[in-house]
């Protein structure tokens, strides 16, 4: 069963989670039911799929092992090599997921969520050495933040140290019912972008725009609009799913999606647009690279260290998606578009070319929105469809 594809899985979850809302509105503690419900759900999610579980299994037992290995490594002793060993044999499962499809026919580390999870397990290595934590981590809070069912298969991708946090506060029951009316509303708003608007654009507007485009071009113009709108709706239901859901369960997992298309600029829609994922490159790949070049003092430019930092983020992204060749085409079109305007930006600071005033950012709006829907246009691989 896959997560809020269903009524079923909503009925379920009603049920499962009906203890934690008389729990939480009596303001008791509930977390403890919490990691059973998840227990419960994820055997529910896998139970058609044992092939799947048994490799979420290793693949968990895999993580805690490095995690909990490298942690206590780390106060000892702070080994780049170490360091950068524990980051790849995290990442190794996952890069073995995207690559045996094109090497065998069966992909026995496939399961749901295995990037989302991924990303948890490597931040947890990254910040260790960071200093960020530096004691062992108990087993069933780690467990619980990587097997968090609610954002199991695409996010958003929470820290251990704000998960950990919202999992040891006490709720009153004043704040639980906060909680519990955001929830809900979070889930009706999900049930309207996923369900309603992201589903009729996808089943009534896209596949008929033979009858509505009157030229090949005005086809593709339109497919490129509608599939954005549909591409927002659909990803921003199922996050607002997810979410409402964590909120229920007294965890305030972090918004993923805000108001991505009136973004000014390229570098504004990406902290706008899927963030949770936005910033975790941004942190872990962006930021790492730019500090290791400055350190190293191999290029003393700045801009030119950026804009090597947004070509490896974006590439990284791109090949992150998947070796098709619309998303390596996705990822470079977007490093491009950063490094256009990361040098438009500094060119404007200093000739003060395009002012800040509300016409100029109306016009930022549509020509940004622009860029990103033919971003889309690109990633959908329709323009290779159509030539096949």
């Amino acid at each position: 069963m896959i997560p809020y594809s269903s009524f079923t899985f909503f009925f379920i979850l009603v049920i499962l989670l009906a203890p934690t809302i008389i729990l939480g509105l009596q303001g008791k503690r509930f977390q403890s039911y919490n990691m059973v419900v998840t227990v419960i759900v994820l055997a529910i999610i896998f139970s058609s799929r044992p092939a799947s579980a048994l490799a979420l299994v290793l693949f968990t037992s895999w993580q805690v092992l490095l995690i909990e290995g490298y942690i206590a490594y780390r106060k000892k002793a702070n080994s780049g090599w170490i360091f950068s060993f524990a980051v790849i044999a995290s990442i190794l499962p996952l890069t073995i997921y995207k690559l045996l499809p094109y090497f065998s026919d069966t992909n026995w580390m496939s399961f749901l969520g295995i990037s989302y999870l991924t990303f948890k397990g490597t931040q947890l290595i990254m910040e260790t050495r960071d200093g960020l934590i530096k004691q062992r981590l108990p087993i069933a809070s780690l467990l619980y933040f990587i097997l968090f069912f609610p954002t199991i298969s695409s996010g958003p991708i929470d820290r251990y140290r704000r998960f950990d946090k919202d999992l040891k506060a006490e709720v009153t029951a004043e704040q639980y019912k906060q909680l519990l009316y955001d929830g809900i509303n979070k889930i009706f708003l999900g049930f309207l972008y996923k369900y309603i608007i992201g589903y009729s654009i996808n089943h009534f507007f896209i596949p008929n725009l033979r009858f509505i485009a009157t030229s090949h071009f005005q086809s593709q113009l339109f497919y490129m609009y509608g599939y954005s709108f549909y591409l927002f709706f659909d990803f921003a239901g199922y996050s607002a799913f997810a979410i409402g859901v964590s909120y229920i369960m007294g965890i305030k997992s972090p918004e993923n999606f805000n108001l991505p298309f009136i973004s000014r600029n390229i570098k504004d829609f990406w902290n706008r647009w899927h963030m949770s994922l936005s910033f975790w490159f941004r942190d872990y790949v962006y930021m790492r690279f730019v500090f290791w070049m400055t350190k190293k003092k191999w290029i003393k430019n700045r801009n030119i260290t950026s804009n090597l930092g947004y070509i490896l983020l974006f590439l990284l992204m791109g090949f992150w998606h998947g070796l098709e060749i619309q998303y390596i085409l996705y990822g470079i079109y977007h490093a491009l578009l950063m490094v256009g305007y990361n040098t438009f930006e500094q060119f404007n600071k200093k000739h003060k070319w395009w002012p800040q005033t509300r016409f100029t950012r109306v016009v930022s709006i549509v020509i940004t929105f622009h860029f990103i829907c033919f971003g889309f246009y690109i990633f959908s691989g329709h323009f290779i469809q159509r030539g096949a």
